[in-house]
């Protein structure tokens, strides 16, 4: 038992596995920041241009409720919830597209990064033997 609980304690304290729990956390943050913006900002404009309609409340029903004359439901109503479906579309196409303009930004950032040149280290002063080798190289040329 103590060597299973050796090798999960190395396993959950790997880097991947703590920046994989980084960015399960952060994606879930992510996830309802987009479903606001979804919810709240996207879908109000879009219902301006559709006259109000509202995908969720979006169904067709294949049977009626059934209700007696007391006014009980004695089956619930069986329907097709489409608009849900549509709903969670729109959804997803926001995600993957705040996904793939905020990958985009990271890797121009990334690209402009590798292309900035850097700055030419200066050459270091010759020491005392490469003086002297050149002074004998000069010397040896002048001679020929």
């Amino acid at each position: 038992m103590g060597k299973f609980i050796q090798d999960f304690k190395e396993f959950a304290m790997r880097g991947n596995v703590i920046d994989m729990a980084v960015g399960v956390i952060i994606g879930g943050a992510f996830g309802k920041i987009v479903t606001s913006l979804v919810n709240d900002v996207i879908m109000p404009a879009i219902s301006l241009f559709t006259g109000d309609v509202n995908f969720t409340n979006l169904k067709w029903t294949l049977r009626d409720a059934v209700v007696n004359e007391a006014g009980e439901t004695v089956s619930e109503a069986v329907s097709l919830q489409y608009g849900m479906f549509i709903q969670n579309i729109v959804d997803f196409l926001i995600i993957a597209l705040c996904i793939f303009v905020a990958i985009r930004m990271l890797s121009k950032l990334k690209k402009k990064e590798e292309e900035a040149p850097a700055a030419p280290a200066p050459e270091p002063a010759p020491s005392a033997e490469e003086k002297l080798l050149t002074e004998i190289r000069d010397l040896l040329k002048e001679k020929k």
